[in-house]
């Protein structure tokens, strides 16, 4: 006789499955926590606080200038020569003292020399902060005034002045510079040139130990 009731799974084989099916689901539990974000979480962007880029002191302005001195103020690019028009220190000399400057520097290229200009024009506010950083370097105004000057007596700042390089250019104007007018001031500033016209009969006047024995910083 064929018996056609269904057969019966051992219970041994039930309770495997069962254990099987709850370790599983134990397993996938924390799987499935770990990709949650919790809601208060602050995203990438949210946690970065970005702070402007703060001033550099060589861009603080000083004396009530609205920024960083230029060539608009005096400041002479590296390799400026005398006929340098397009730079405002050479540009906005006295026409006297740069047409004395040019015929000198045509000679003396031809023995080999460039002159060049260290400085020249300067603004009134260049002129200020040059010599606070004199003051600061030598500690009084006293001894800063013997290497430069204020806004108000300064001859760079009324155009008058120029400051040149390299020693072979000053080397050269010491022997020639009288037959053009040019002559060195001060004894410390080897470098310092004005026009005196007198000179080109007479030779260029004696030279004052410093800018304090000139009477014109005392006016």
């Amino acid at each position: 006789m064929t018996d056609d009731r269904p057969a019966r799974t051992p219970t041994h084989l039930i309770s495997r499955i069962l254990v099987a099916g709850l370790l599983v689901v134990t397993a996938a539990i924390p799987a499935a926590l770990a990709y949650q974000v919790p809601a208060t979480f602050p995203t990438p962007s949210a946690s970065r606080i970005s702070t402007p880029p703060t001033a550099s002191p060589t861009d603080v302005p000083r004396t009530g200038h609205p920024g960083p001195l230029g060539e608009a103020d005096g400041v002479v690019p590296d390799g400026t020569t005398v006929f340098d028009d397009a730079v405002p220190g050479v540009a906005n000399l006295d026409p006297a003292l740069l047409g004395a400057l040019r015929q000198a520097a045509t000679d003396a290229a031809g023995d080999g020399v460039e002159l060049l200009v260290n400085s020249g024009w300067r603004s009134a506010v260049y002129q200020e902060q040059l010599l606070e950083a004199a003051v600061s370097k030598y500690g009084s105004e006293t001894k800063a005034a013997r290497w430069v000057g204020t806004p108000a007596t300064s001859a760079h700042v009324s155009g008058e002045a120029v400051d040149l390089g390299p020693v072979a250019a000053t080397a050269w104007l010491s022997r020639h510079g009288a037959r053009y007018g040019l002559c060195q001031i001060y004894r410390n500033e080897a470098w310092h040139y004005e026009r005196r016209p007198e000179a080109i009969g007479r030779g260029c006047p004696p030279m004052y130990a410093d800018p304090t024995h000139d009477p014109r910083m005392h006016t």
